[in-house]
């Protein structure tokens, strides 16, 4: 069977732990030449190493994705080395529960830092890596939202709410914009997902209580999230474009 992304390139920011490690593995396993973008280049060259040690082809960029300088410089060194752009991943965001809370609790430093990664980064990215897709006759472009955007919650973080909800808005302009372009915009909601920016906050208590919640029992794995990605960035979606794929294991379906 062939690779599903032989011959494509793909940029993946925040490629360096979590899901935009196991999505930049994975790419790589289906075919993919993947620009590994972080703002860690330990962690970013360490993926490389994983992508490299499976016989795959990788880049590391490095940069901070909120700022519009080194988001073009890092979609430009990609698009250099590997000779073309197919892939759009922003995977890139944080997840700050002890500093994002309710409006009457947050933090003016914290609310701009908070939209500017998880936010302003989608903007930079897609300004800069659009071009490159449409030089490659097309491509895909893949968001990742949050259930934080579809339902209220009472330990709230109002600034990662609004920027997730605010993705939903952008994907739905950009599939719009550029579907005369073959290019296709669509966006992910994981639910809660077991990876390093949970990990300070997944208490045994806090885990189970977040399991009971969800009609699957479990939390999800970052590869479960990779494998949605992995499907919008292939043929196998060939025809969706401004969609909204939840990934919760049932959770805002209760």
């Amino acid at each position: 069977m062939a690779a599903r992304l032989e011959g494509r390139v793909a940029f993946i920011t925040g490629a360096g732990m979590g899901i935009g490690r196991e999505t930049a593995l994975l790419f790589a396993e289906e075919g993919a030449g993947v620009v590994v973008g972080d703002i860690d280049a330990n962690a970013a060259k360490e993926t490389v190493a994983l992508v490299e040690g499976r016989g795959g082809r990788a880049l590391a960029t490095i940069g901070d994705v909120a700022i519009e300088a080194d988001v073009r410089r890092m979609v430009a060194d990609g698009a250099r080395h590997f000779g073309r752009l197919d892939v759009l991943d922003n995977n890139a965001g944080v997840l700050w529960k002890d500093r994002d809370r309710s409006v009457l609790e947050t933090d003016e430093k914290w609310w701009d830092r908070v939209i500017a990664i998880n936010l302003k980064s989608a903007f930079w990215v897609t300004k800069y890596g659009i071009p490159e897709l449409r030089r490659a006759g097309g491509g895909s472009v893949i968001l990742m939202g949050s259930v934080s955007a579809l339902a209220g919650f009472t330990r709230a973080q109002d600034a990662y709410t609004a920027a997730k909800g605010a993705l939903i808005s952008l994907t739905k302009s950009l599939a719009i914009q550029f579907a005369k372009d073959r290019i296709r915009c669509n966006i992910i909601h994981p639910g809660i997902v077991d990876t390093p920016l949970q990990a300070p906050y997944l208490t045994e208590a806090l885990r189970r209580e977040f399991e009971g919640g969800i009609p699957l029992g479990r939390i999800a794995q970052p590869r479960e999230i990779a494998s949605v990605a992995l499907f919008l960035a292939s043929d196998d979606s060939s025809f969706m474009t401004g969609a909204e794929l939840v990934v919760d294991g049932g959770f805002t379906a209760g």
